[in-house]
């Protein structure tokens, strides 16, 4: 395995505030008993008590594991480990640290078990009352296209209201309609009734409210005229509406092993919930896309490197591609990509254009189109530099979202062309990963 680079080290970090932290620990000063092996990476830190912190990483997969009471994974401590690693300054020659064998024994005895889980779960159990299953099924869908119908009205009034009238309702006029279709099990309508009345709050809600009240109005439709589409499309707006396949169900039917590649990944955060979002690519181009949540109190999934080569099977979920899906088991670093592999499949600004005019007629509420765009280079979109643009060899633009993914991107090309992984959002282009002749740099 590779030494990961300090550009890898800062895409692991959970938040800027640990990677500052950390750099403030990478130095030998604060470090004893430290050492590494191909998978391993452990060091003792001494913080402002008497017994030093444990730290133990597994470079491979990866994951961590601190004695000190952060909730981050990985903490400031392992970030600085990290980077001491990454500089070569860590002993390969010696045996490894009591502490981070337990712990790498330990996790391989939770695989072993979640393996004695899944195969115990595949034994032969007591026959399903399937009669009860449809009866509980056709009664969940006679309430779900009530509360769909009824959210079709609703749409209908506020249109012939007018939307400049709507906007002036308070947050309890919205929420109440989302309760409505929470009472009616379609979760994922009332999540996007709910964004509508953050829209109607906007400066620019001329510009952002009426798109998505189109969108909402086409799952509305598909999903009461769902008979017609084929399963994948229902797969989709089963998706849209909020009915959730259980994750069994997923590894149980549509598996397939790696290598995949780390495309990119991209972390947000509301304040309640948060979010990751990592696409893979694997060798014969096929794209899909890993989703983590986690709630307040909870920790997100350890972030996988972009440009990575992992060795793990992946499931994924019916719908149309690039398609949603899991980990079957813990990913297991085998390598990285070189540039040359990325730009294969590099497309260029009038093929994402197209991709995305053929997921939109496929289905309309999606709102994301990934893309590996090959040869572009960050351009100033106005004379005051306050909007930027993607521009590729044959001078076809699209516009970049204002953020810190930007003048990263600006910062790392200065202005030459690249190869640019990042999604397209119907608008804009929010970029993830740079592949450069080193290979790729998250954003």
């Amino acid at each position: 395995m590779a030494r990961w680079t300090h550009d890898q080290v800062q895409a692991a970090a959970p938040d800027a505030a640990s990677l500052t932290a950390a750099r403030k620990l990478a130095h030998p000063g604060p470090w004893r008993e430290t050492g590494c092996t191909d998978s391993l990476v452990w060091g003792q830190c001494q913080g402002s008590g008497k017994k030093p912190y444990q730290v133990s990483i597994d470079v491979l997969a990866p994951a961590y594991r601190c004695s000190c009471p952060s909730r981050k994974f990985p903490c400031k401590h392992g970030l600085a480990l990290l980077m001491l690693w990454s500089d070569g300054v860590l002993d390969e020659s010696g045996q490894v640290a009591e502490h981070a064998g337990e712990w790498a024994a330990g996790r391989a005895a939770k695989v072993a078990a979640q393996a004695d889980r899944e195969a115990r779960a595949d034994a032969p159990t007591a026959p399903v009352d399937e009669q009860a299953r449809a009866r509980r099924v056709a009664e969940r869908l006679a309430r779900m296209d009530a509360g769909v119908e009824d959210l079709r009205l609703w749409l209908e009034d506020l249109v012939r209201g007018g939307l400049a009238s709507a906007r002036r309702q308070g947050h309890g006029w919205w929420d109440g309609a989302a309760a409505r279709l929470v009472d009616a099990q379609v979760p994922g309508l009332a999540e996007r009734v709910r964004r509508l009345g953050d829209l109607a709050a906007r400066p620019d809600w001329d510009e952002t409210l009426l798109p998505e009240v189109g969108r909402l109005w086409t799952v509305t439709a598909a999903w009461l005229g769902r008979d017609a589409l084929s399963p994948e499309e229902q797969a989709e707006v089963r998706v849209a509406v909020g009915w959730a396949l259980p994750s069994a169900e997923v590894r149980d039917a549509d598996s397939r092993p790696g290598p995949w590649t780390v495309l990119g990944a991209h972390r947000s955060d509301d304040g309640t919930l948060q979010s990751q979002r990592t696409w893979l690519r694997h060798g014969d181009g096929e794209v899909v896309q890993v989703l983590d949540f986690a709630g307040q109190g909870q920790s997100l999934a350890v972030p996988q490197l972009s440009g990575a080569v992992i060795d793990v099977e992946v499931a994924r979920y019916p719908g149309l591609p690039p398609r949603r899906a899991l980990f079957v088991d813990l990913p297991t670093s085998v390598g990285v990509a070189a540039r040359a592999d990325a730009a294969e499949s590099a497309s260029t600004i009038a093929a994402l254009v197209a991709a995305a005019g053929e997921s939109l007629a496929a289905a309309p509420w999606r709102t994301r189109v990934p893309a590996l765009l090959g040869a572009v280079r960050p351009a100033p979109a106005d004379a005051d530099h306050r909007r930027w643009q993607l521009v590729d060899a044959d001078g076809a633009a699209v516009p970049l979202v204002a953020g810190p993914e930007l003048w990263s991107l600006v910062a790392l090309t200065g202005g030459r062309p690249a190869d640019v992984f990042g999604e397209w959002g119907g608008h804009q282009f929010l970029p993830l990963t740079v592949w450069s002749d080193d290979g790729a740099v998250p954003l």
